[in-house]
């Protein structure tokens, strides 16, 4: 019987075309249901021709339906895919743009932090009720979140819900190949173990051939300044807490105190290259743009004769294949409570470690304590998010500000009073889109 996999937020163009084609790879899921689900309905009707496209040209059997009826798309679904934004851009640009007026300056701003905290007091409710439309219509299913803030959102459902859902990031992978690179390994050389927190983990071991490669990268990091250029915050934190981190400099950057509370830190530190430089608001720039140019760009690609078929290197397809596919295991990093997997880190946080996906479902490998150096830091920001998952589940604005009080970048940057004046603001912006609390 064919299987069915669900999107939910199909309307994310980018990684929707990406999952579809990668999973119309895998022989199992050839004659597969792909059921696209998207409240907007313009977005909706762009996806469902170009999801027809990559089926076509890959001359698959496979069925691609589309609704804004969720129920509709979960009913009898074997996996499920996330890819939601709550509120829109024009609600996410007040997360950044106020923090930035009271001198946070903020790069990415969809993880953590007083931009990422309101990003997931928006969004968890409504990640509830897809959970819960899970749990009504397709209890089994394999679900995979996309969504950011990754560990909060993973936190809240994995609480809250029974659903069976981890939560996927391509840094892990991303920065494994980056290194490789770096160092001229094949990667099919290469063995890492990663672990700690989304978008700031370690790589614990990296090794070429079961040899620590770390000398190697210490030495490219070093000597050579257009690899040092490359990433310049990762780069600063690897020298000087001795591992490598996953997630762009951009992203890190806003994770800690050291690059962004001056701007000549930000000059020094955060110009360097990538798709998220460390320029200020640089990714609401991006967004920004977007919208008025994203009809152009699916356009000219439903209009490109040739499609790109090839597997990429996201992970959803191997676990779907591995857990109701073809059975053949697969290893990644997965975003879990952390029930005795990090012994150094909050117990029941959101930690992004090594899972087994399998036929007999998604197992977590034991890490055991990470390096005091990096726990301090992750152990920071993982109570930062555990009080804001706190309070998004109960409504308790108090533990709002207790998160974005101990942010590490924001209390770099302003006192007490000040951040408490700077989320009455954003708790004022926000008011419509935060049912949970008594505003």
């Amino acid at each position: 019987m064919p299987k069915k996999i669900a999107f939910i937020g199909a309307g994310s163009f980018g990684f929707t075309r990406g999952l579809v084609k990668d999973i119309l790879t895998f022989p199992a899921f050839a004659d597969a249901e792909l059921a696209l689900m998207d409240i907007d309905e313009e977005r909706l009707a762009y996806i469902e021709r170009a999801c027809k496209k990559i089926v076509k040209a890959g001359n698959y059997p496979a069925t691609i339906t589309s609704t804004t009826d969720r129920a509709k798309a979960l009913e009898g679904a074997d996996g499920v895919l996330i890819t939601i934004l709550a509120g829109g851009v024009q609600v996410f640009r007040h997360d950044i743009e106020i923090p930035m007026a009271y001198g946070v300056d903020i790069n990415v701003g969809d993880t953590r932090g007083p931009s990422g905290i309101f990003r997931a007091l928006r969004t968890i409710p409504v990640m509830l009720e897809i959970c819960r439309d899970i749990e009504r219509y397709c209890p089994n299913a394999v679900v995979l979140n996309y969504t950011n803030p990754m560990a909060m959102l993973c936190r809240a459902m994995q609480q809250a819900t029974k659903v069976n859902v981890t939560g996927l990031c391509h840094s892990v992978q991303g920065t494994a190949e980056m290194l490789a690179r770096w160092i001229g390994a094949p990667m099919e050389e290469v063995t890492y173990l990663c672990a700690g927190i989304n978008h700031q983990a370690w790589y614990l071991e990296y090794k070429w051939n079961g040899k620590d490669a770390y000398p190697l990268i210490r030495k490219a990091v070093e000597e050579n300044q257009s690899i040092y250029q490359e990433e310049v915050v990762r780069n600063e934190m690897f020298k000087h807490l001795g591992y490598y981190v996953t997630e762009s400099s951009g992203h890190n950057s806003e994770y800690n105190a050291w690059f962004r509370k001056r701007p000549d830190l930000i000059e020094k530190y955060c110009n360097g290259t990538g798709w998220n430089p460390g320029v200020h608001a640089y990714i609401l720039k991006v967004y920004l743009e977007r919208e008025n140019i994203w009809r152009e760009e699916i356009e000219k690609w439903l209009n490109q004769e040739e499609v790109d078929l090839k597997r990429g290197h996201e992970y959803a397809a191997y676990i779907f294949n591995a857990c109701f596919g073809d059975g053949t295991m697969f290893e990644f990093n997965g975003n879990v409570r952390n029930d005795g997997i990090i012994d150094n880190l909050p117990r029941g946080c959101c930690v992004e470690v090594p899972v087994v996906a399998s036929k007999a479902g998604l197992r977590t490998i034991r890490v055991g304590s990470l390096p005091l150096q990096l726990a301090a830091l992750n152990g920071l920001n993982a109570c930062c998010e555990e009080l804001a998952v706190e309070a998004a589940l109960t409504g308790d604005p108090d533990k709002v500000y207790y998160a974005i009080y101990h942010d590490p970048l924001t209390s770099a940057v302003l006192s007490l009073a000040e951040i408490k004046e700077m989320v009455d603001a954003m708790f004022e912006k926000n008011r419509d889109y935060l049912p949970q609390f008594k505003l």
